[in-house]
């Protein structure tokens, strides 16, 4: 698929723009690009900070897909980001970017439902610390290296082509061997958030629908949510 570019100066929010053009009907492909976001989202509501020279993107999918399925697109976001960022990057699950243990980037992930239970839209709201490395209360921050946003960009847009079309030929389980490939070491040990209570146990890969497997001593847990700690 070819992607367009719309390039902004400053913006409030990537996402939240399009999310408006999506919900009139714009068709998939677009990718809004801004040097700079004055409210940028992060996950859980977090703020993410958007100095100019960091790279602020989002991009429009309308796959044909059911929205249970909406989290595999979610690591399908991550493995193209993580191959436009280079080998020196591995990813964190589900979707961050990290860099020598810090994290450099990372992806909010947002769809809505067709009446039929299908994805209506999804988009990807893509921030990754290029010039800067922003400093953050509760994780160490890293910066990939100054460089054009838009060549950035251009690299994660084609890596997302090359990534969709893998996933329409061959069905997830390209992208949940890609995205292990770039992850946790086999046996790391592992924290998980999530809705308030902390699960560890050893890395053992993903499910085949793309879920977190954690080993203990009780056996082996799949987690479909939370953020690793």
């Amino acid at each position: 698929m070819k992607f367009r570019l719309v390039v902004h100066e400053t913006l409030p929010s990537t996402s939240s723009l399009l999310a408006e053009l999506a919900e009139a009907g714009e068709p998939e492909g677009l990718a809004i690009l801004a040097h700079r976001q004055t409210a940028g989202r992060g996950t859980k509501g977090r703020a993410w900070q958007s100095p100019a020279g960091n790279l602020s993107i989002s991009i429009l999918l309308r796959p044909n897909a059911a929205l249970r399925e909406a989290p595999q697109w979610a690591l399908l976001g991550a493995v193209a980001l993580q191959r436009a960022a280079g080998p020196r990057t591995r990813l964190k699950w589900p979707n961050d970017l990290m860099l020598d243990g810090a994290k450099a980037g990372g992806i909010l992930t947002e769809s809505t439902a067709r009446p039929d239970g299908g994805i209506g839209w999804l988009s990807f709201g893509i921030g990754v610390n290029l010039a800067h490395a922003p400093t953050l209360p509760d994780r160490p921050t890293a910066a990939l290296g100054a460089e054009p946003p838009e060549g950035f960009a251009a690299r994660l847009l084609e890596a997302l082509a090359h990534w969709r079309e893998r996933r329409l030929a061959e069905g997830f389980s390209a992208i949940r061997a890609a995205w292990m490939a770039a992850g946790p070491e086999p046996g790391a040990e592992l924290e998980v958030l999530r809705a308030g209570i902390r699960h560890t146990g050893r890395y053992e890969g993903l499910s085949e629908d793309g879920g977190l497997m954690l080993a203990d001593a009780r056996g082996t847990q799949v987690l479909h949510a939370g953020e690793v700690v």
